[in-house]
């Protein structure tokens, strides 16, 4: 199916089918919790409706239950919208190299992960480095329920980064100031809203590409330098002792982040699988599409339907034209 979509451009200028014809190929997109991911899941989802023909649904689930439904290869989710690597390293060691029931793309964007406060936070407490949450002044400020710690965003439950965030607070020597929440990223969302308007501390997981840099005024606090013999993580899908055999104590590598779909997709749907094979964006692409849908409250198919009117060569490129 190398030239499937030039084949099919050509075959009907000259008569012989029409584009139509790739209404049976269809696709079940992977939804997981963060805004990117959703964004990216929703553009795939119209690229493959109104430029392939084809049918796409889309599947909430986490990274788990997207790469296990992928490995299965029955349909019922074949592709991920955004693997960040290292942190689901887990899954494409065993999917990708071991099972090899997966294909990871080869065009990924640039992803970094950190910790932020709000800018006048910081400034006001000179905040400028995760060691300093574990002052005791910091922390009180941070305390809202008044257990004696600062409560901090580690990420969603299901996120593979939560569990790396959760190891880096015990290894920061953090865990007497600070108290690591789960919750969806909603939540923290609106605790973060909620802490400007009211001037209180906050701190939180954050990453790049995403739409809380359009939204609010935030800085990235700094962390050790990337250093590989200071950061050994073990996932729960690899030990149920992930936790005791983890160390983090150094800030994470730059992040690799591309899709992965099942490799039954291009048997089933190859014009859609060649697609994903040439799909690419870029970090700044991601985070303006999420802050439509986080930060203007637009619906992300609204969103991606004016996305891919408005950018016809890049849409043409993924699809071979």
């Amino acid at each position: 199916m190398k030239h499937t979509f030039r084949s099919l451009a050509v075959a009907a200028a000259i008569g012989f089918v029409s584009v139509p014809a790739l209404s049976a190929e269809k696709v079940n997109i992977g939804v997981p919790s963060w805004t990117g991911a959703q964004a990216i899941a929703h553009l795939l989802k119209e690229v493959v409706e109104s430029r392939i023909g084809g049918e796409a649904g889309l599947v909430p689930g986490n990274n788990a239950t997207i790469f296990q439904a992928m490995h299965q290869s029955k349909g019922d989710i074949d592709v991920h919208p955004d693997v960040w690597l290292p942190n689901q390293e887990s899954f494409t060691k065993k999917y990708v190299e071991g099972e090899k029931t997966v294909t990871l793309s080869k065009n990924p964007y640039e992803g970094n992960q950190g910790f932020c406060v709000s800018k006048n936070f910081g400034e006001a407490n000179k905040i400028t480095d995760i060691a300093d949450l574990g002052r005791p002044d910091v922390a009180k400020k941070m305390d809202s329920d008044g257990d004696g710690k600062g409560e901090m965003w580690i990420g969603a439950p299901g996120w593979a980064s939560a569990n790396v965030n959760q190891v880096k607070v015990r290894d920061y020597g953090l865990l007497d100031f600070i108290e690591p929440v789960r919750a969806e990223e909603s939540v923290k969302t609106a605790r973060v809203k909620d802490s400007i308007a009211k001037n209180e501390g906050y701190a939180f997981y954050c990453y790049k590409p995403h739409a809380i840099w359009y939204m609010f005024d935030v800085k990235m606090l700094s962390e050790p330098k990337y250093d590989p013999a200071n950061y050994k993580m073990v996932q729960p899908s690899d030990s149920p002792e992930w936790y005791e055999k983890s160390k983090v104590a150094t800030k994470d590598a730059l992040k690799n982040v591309q899709i992965a779909w099942s490799n039954s997709l291009k048997g089933r749907s190859p014009a859609i699988a060649e697609f994903f094979e040439r799909f690419q964006l870029t970090a700044d692409d991601v985070s303006s599409f999420a802050f439509e849908i986080s930060g203007k409250g637009r619906d992300a198919g609204e969103v991606a339907k004016e996305w891919v009117k408005n950018n016809p060569k890049k849409v043409d490129a993924w699809l071979g034209l």
